[in-house]
């Protein structure tokens, strides 16, 4: 579809694994635009809002029992928030089973951004050395674009589940972090001009509808080849 390629994987990233969460750990790392970043995200919320209301149309249409419309929910949904909803939407049991699967389906951000810094790293040397000859080394090392927030993520990850944090504290952290990320959104909004946007054309929606449709058609196929339904 002629996308740039920091756009392109930063939809595949926010509908494959956790919707705006993703987004926002990859684009430092690839280094993405704003005007990506936006796109990105709005193409990930609007599909998102439109498989609240459906799926549990869906799920009861398919007669699907708790489990399997949570284990459905949770693969196939992109954001988190909205994988809640539409699983507590269908019922309690299926919105618990839902959250847990989509929690686990998150963990794949850390190798996904750790790939990415690789990736990046690779195209900017290929590109210096394009730029200033075979001879020419260029500076670019792994410690400057290593994603190190996933360091810290996996140890407060492994603090908070060990017991050393205080519920107190952690419940404080997290109403901070929410905070904090919806204050980087609205950076990212102050920072993005529509009418740039407007420029990349509808490729990128499409591109964003098709792989959404897809991961919700082979999440529910694979629950039929395993016999879950």
């Amino acid at each position: 579809m002629g996308l740039n390629w920091k756009l392109s994987n930063l939809i595949s990233a926010g509908t494959g694994i956790c919707g705006g969460s993703a987004i926002a750990a990859i684009s430092p790392v690839i280094e993405a635009e704003d005007s990506d970043i936006a796109y990105a995200m709005s193409a990930t919320f609007l599909f998102d809002m439109a498989m609240i209301v459906l799926f549990p149309i869906m799920g009861q249409a398919l007669g699907l029992s708790d489990m399997a419309y949570g284990l459905w929910a949770g693969t196939a949904v992109n954001d988190t928030s909205s994988v809640v909803a539409a699983g507590y939407a269908f019922s309690e049991a299926a919105g618990d089973f839902a959250t847990m699967v989509k929690l686990t389906r998150t963990l794949s951000i850390i190798p996904t951004v750790v790939i990415f810094a690789f990736i990046n790293i690779h195209l900017k040397k290929k590109q210096a050395s394009a730029e200033e000859g075979k001879n020419m080394k260029a500076h670019f090392s792994i410690q400057k674009i290593f994603p190190w927030f996933i360091v810290f993520f996996l140890l407060m990850a492994g603090l908070n589940t060990l017991g050393f944090i205080p519920a107190g504290i952690s419940s404080g952290m997290k109403e901070c972090s929410k905070f904090l990320m919806v204050a980087a959104l609205a950076a990212i909004g102050l920072n993005t001009n529509f009418f740039e946007m407007k420029k990349s054309g509808i490729q990128p929606m499409i591109h964003g509808f098709i792989i959404s449709a897809l991961v919700v058609i082979v999440a529910i196929a694979v629950e039929y080849g395993m016999g879950i339904i």
